[in-house]
């Protein structure tokens, strides 16, 4: 298909206010926001309206002219036309089904804000390809997600002009960080942090023991996780350990060390209460699959609804890595998660030469050295992934840190528990609800402020 043609964008303009974690990772083997999505129902959503837009392929080739149909959606119910902010929702590495109706809303309502979010290219609907064989992936990266924020930025600011018949409006929009991270130790190490003495005690016995009986009868303990299919004992020893990040990461803590300590100070078999948990929890109420952890399906490469843990995989294994290893000491999860697994893996799912350069991804972002402005970083205090943000504030890019007992990934949007949603990220059920309100109120403040720096010098100001 040719691409349609558009002048550059003009990036002298190009600024983002952000709510949370400009990249939308994952934990592990699958991407978050897709199961958690997927639990909340169409009723939790502020619109599910599909709307496509013709999006460039190779945003850094000169020749190559094809284009691909990627989603979006639009809410407009709060809009204060003509002068009102956009809020541009950053849909992540996900199946994006539509607007979420978490805090963003409220904030829109507050505001008079329009409410667009764009799906990430090759995901949910997005896909360019009919194949996503290694060859057909190299489109897929963070550089060239940006651009399609660029374009789509102007062109939506273009529709938006003609609908509202008024001439060359510049709004404020955004800018991509990326910190990419080889081996990251931190990840377990904050689960440790999050369980507590007595939790972490527990998940570490529950380990050794998993791994001893994997050496004499491997098909018998896989068998009781219900996860006999996975041959790799590395990729069962991974679904072990994402299977306990997830209740840090989302909100649900209680429902992981309430049951393993009790088991453990009974004397009761701490295998077969981490089944039960991993099974009712993570495979029941979360919704998380084995097969998402089965190399063998990660090589299928036909575009369906299950994809989006191939393309999460290839961008780990090519670009931002944060390979999720054990700590040399002091580990929650088996100590054969490893480089190797990783690199493993991604080998055998997408073939030869397939490794993360971490080093040029950090080079081209900056890192924590972010040059941009009118930023906002927010973290939950329970959330592993808060160590591949930036922690330190500045002036024209705070970061905040919401500190209580069940606040995870998203906490600022989505409340507590983040999964399943609460609608418009209700905050009565965190252990300190006045932390989410503390941090909610500086980020009003900041939007307030940035809002107005804006108009004073004549942009109609969105973010």
């Amino acid at each position: 298909m040719e691409a349609p043609s558009v002048k550059p964008p003009s990036w002298s303009t190009v600024m983002l206010f952000v709510l949370s974690m400009l990249l939308s990772i994952s934990n592990g083997l699958m991407p978050p926001v897709a199961m958690l999505n997927k639990l909340s129902g169409s009723t939790n959503y502020l619109t599910t309206n599909q709307l496509w837009f013709n999006q460039t392929l190779d945003h850094f080739s000169p020749y190559d002219h094809r284009w691909f149909e990627q989603r979006y959606y639009e809410l407009l119910d709060h809009f204060r036309s003509p002068d009102g902010p956009i809020f541009l929702r950053i849909c992540g590495e996900y199946t994006c089904d539509g607007i979420p109706n978490d805090y963003l809303g409220v904030l829109a309502k507050k505001f008079g804000a329009a409410v667009v979010s764009l799906e990430h290219r090759y995901y949910g609907k997005s896909s360019p390809f009919k194949s996503l064989s290694t060859e057909n992936l190299k489109y897929l990266s963070s550089k060239q997600a940006l651009f399609d924020l660029a374009i789509f930025r102007q062109r939506y600011q273009e529709s938006l002009n003609l609908k509202l018949k008024r001439g060359d409006a510049e709004n404020t929009w955004f800018v991509f960080v990326v910190q990419a991270i080889y081996n990251f130790t931190e990840f377990d190490q904050q689960i440790g942090v999050s369980a507590g003495p007595e939790c972490k005690a527990a998940l570490q016995e529950t380990t050794q023991l998993v791994e001893q009986r994997l050496a004499s009868n491997a098909k018998a303990v896989k068998t009781m996780f219900d996860a006999a299919e996975l041959e790799i004992e590395g990729d069962f020893l991974y679904f072990l350990a994402d299977a306990a990040v997830t209740a840090f990461q989302y909100g649900n803590p209680d429902k992981l060390c309430t049951p393993l300590v009790e088991a453990k100070n009974a004397g009761e078999d701490l295998v077969d209460a981490y089944a039960k948990f991993v099974k009712e929890y993570y495979l029941g109420s979360f919704g998380a699959s084995v097969q998402t952890y089965n190399q063998k399906r990660l090589k299928n490469t036909a575009v369906t609804d299950q994809s989006a843990d191939r393309l999460w995989w290839f961008q780990v294994c090519t670009e931002v890595a944060f390979f999720q290893v054990a700590p040399a000491n002091d580990s929650i999860r088996s100590s054969k998660v490893d480089t190797r697994y990783h690199l493993d893996l991604c080998k055998n799912v997408f073939g030869e030469g397939i490794y993360p350069d971490v080093d040029s991804t950090n080079i081209y972002y900056g890192g924590t050295k972010i040059a941009g402005s009118k930023i906002v970083f927010t973290n939950g205090s329970q959330d592993p992934w808060r160590h591949a943000s930036k922690q330190t504030s500045s002036p024209d890019m705070p970061s905040y840190l919401i500190t209580c007992h069940n606040c995870g990934h998203g906490t600022d949007l989505r409340g507590c528990p983040q999964s399943p949603l609460t609608p418009e990220g209700d905050a009565q059920n965190c252990s300190s609800p006045d932390a989410v309100h503390k941090v909610r109120q500086q980020v009003i403040e900041k939007i307030d402020l940035w809002l107005s720096e804006c108009q004073s010098v004549g942009w109609r100001s969105s973010m």
